[in-house]
């Protein structure tokens, strides 16, 4: 069973709408990028971040120190990009949206936006012609940072258009940073003609969290979005708007809070699609979760009770979600549930 789930989950076709580039960073990259910088971090500090343990901790702090001390010209940003296309590719990931925070680039890094952004697009026609992945850019707001930074870095993405960033998000720290502070660059985003995402509902944060960003931001889906199930008269809302919740099933908030041998069973994951929810499980941080596309998939079934008839619905939530053309949407939708269909039959 295990063999045989495993198989199916790798060679089913993906799409992934929910990971942050510099999460997905490899171990041996991170390492190797803190010796060209010279960085004041040591070796045991790095692999502290790659050790998941009980009770993970770390993620956002890997994160800055990406930022902060390590990634200093757009080669290292197109390395990055590189590397995380080519192992999505390797799990039959077939198109990837994929999050970057460019205030944290510009202001640590000291890469302006459009050379930051030249590079990472390189590096997604670079993947493509080698591996065949698709690769889409998402600019994230810090929402750490003021609300007056998450306008100048829309403003950056609607100065230097490109044809490869489809659309905005919002990551980083929930928690004392309410979505209702970044209205005017979501607004700004939208009459850009950008497409818009937001976590919300996550690190335990109240449901109200999720209806601001559908109502007051107007987002296209949601990531994570969790605590909606507080909330079962508004989820129907949201599943009768068909919004699709990019859902992560290695998410570090529910490991660290809830008893070990509780949290599959009382995960909202569990009870998103009874209240009607379509939901798309993805990687978010794979490196520092310690987890693949493959992985992510599996833990649908092994861990939240899901089936494989469940595994499809999901991917076919991911197409709906994805922001490519209704042309392209339909082509996957039939090559897609052919591939899913074969497997499911073998």
């Amino acid at each position: 069973m295990t063999d045989a789930l495993t198989h199916f989950c790798h060679a089913l076709p993906k799409v992934e709408l929910h990971c942050h580039l510099l999460g997905t960073v490899r171990h041996d990259t991170f390492s190797d990028l803190a010796r060209r910088a010279r960085a004041a971090i040591t070796q045991p500090e790095i692999d502290a971040f790659y050790i998941r343990g009980e009770k993970p901790v770390g993620v956002l702090k890997a994160l800055r120190t990406l930022d902060a001390q390590l990634i200093r010209s757009p080669d290292d940003l197109h390395r990055l990009t590189y590397e995380y296309l080519q192992d999505a590719a390797a799990h039959t990931v077939r198109y990837a949206e994929f999050f970057w925070n460019p205030t944290g680039t510009a202001q640590k890094s000291g890469i302006a936006y459009p050379q930051a952004v030249a590079a990472i697009v390189r590096a997604i026609h670079d993947a493509k012609a080698d591996h065949g992945i698709v690769g889409r850019l998402i600019p994230a707001i810090d929402r750490e940072a003021s609300p007056e930074a998450a306008v100048e870095m829309v403003e950056w993405v609607r100065a230097h258009r490109a044809d490869e960033v489809v659309g905005i998000g919002i990551d980083y720290s929930e928690i004392d940073h309410p979505p209702e502070w970044f209205a005017p660059a979501y607004a700004l985003a939208r009459e850009a003609g950008l497409k818009t995402t937001a976590h919300a509902g996550e690190f335990g944060m109240p449901w109200t969290n999720v209806r601001t960003a559908v109502e007051l931001l107007k987002v296209d889906r949601i990531d994570h979005g969790y605590t909606i199930v507080d909330a079962p008269d508004f989820a129907r809302e949201c599943a009768d708007r068909g919004i699709v919740f990019t859902v992560v099933p290695t998410n570090s908030y529910y490991l660290r809070t809830l008893p070990p041998e509780r949290w599959a069973l009382d995960h909202p994951i569990r009870r998103m699609p009874g209240l009607g929810l379509r939901i798309h499980p993805n990687t978010d941080d794979p490196t520092l979760h310690l987890v693949t596309p493959t992985q992510a998939w599996r833990k649908m079934v092994s861990d939240f009770g899901f089936t494989h008839e469940d595994l499809r619905g999901f991917m076919l939530n991911g197409l709906d979600a994805a922001w490519i053309d209704d042309s392209t949407r339909r082509d996957w939708h039939a090559a897609f549930t052919r591939e899913c269909d074969a497997l499911m039959a073998a």
